[in-house]
């Protein structure tokens, strides 16, 4: 009964389409005709609001890092579980017909709950390829690999957790994959 509350609860907190809701509130418009049509921070930053894209980031690490720290003290046993539900109700929300976001400030907060270097190591990796591509897609893609990479060969760490996510991450950035390798991708202005 523990494992099905703590991941339908984890899945709901996830599910939070906070891009959604602010720019419907602020700036009358539906996130899902902007951009890429995700309702991540991102695309909220497209939507033309640099405050309200910065809100969504906030929003969408705190909405993965509270039932996943809440699992960690209460627990600890599930704390994948309610990871992965937390970030599935991002990428596949129930209130809009499961298409959500890409699940990067969801995974951080997952990160910075499970171990703060673990976030660390995921914001510097995400910052350096920023700086020298300017893609959000690929430094994305680059600081989610490098947690299982860190994993095995400095902590002699069971990551099989990270290399999903790592899976998952490409798996909701498969289209900018192919962007990127077409060089079709377009850069993020996040200033």
């Amino acid at each position: 009964m523990e494992y099905l509350i703590i991941a339908l609860g984890s899945y709901f907190l996830g599910s939070i389409p906070f891009g959604y809701i602010l720019t419907k509130i602020f700036l009358k418009k539906d996130i899902r005709n902007i951009g890429s049509g995700n309702i991540g921070a991102t695309n909220a930053l497209r939507a033309g609001n640099k405050k309200l894209g910065y809100t969504t980031l906030v929003l969408d690490i705190t909405k993965a890092a509270l039932p996943v720290l809440y699992v960690k003290f209460n627990f600890p046993d599930y704390i994948f579980i309610a990871s992965l539900c937390a970030f599935f109700g991002h990428v596949f929300p129930v209130w809009l017909k499961f298409k959500g976001g890409k699940g990067v400030a969801t995974y951080v907060g997952i990160l910075f709950s499970i171990n703060i270097i673990l976030g660390l190591i995921f914001i510097i990796s995400w910052a350096i390829t920023f700086l020298i591509s300017k893609y959000s897609s690929l430094s994305s893609l680059v600081a989610s690999l490098m947690i299982p990479i860190y994993l095995t060969i400095f902590e002699n760490y069971n990551s099989v957790f990270f290399i999903i996510m790592f899976v998952l991450i490409f798996y909701t950035h498969r289209e900018n994959v192919k962007r990127l390798k077409n060089k079709e991708e377009i850069k993020t202005k996040i200033y």
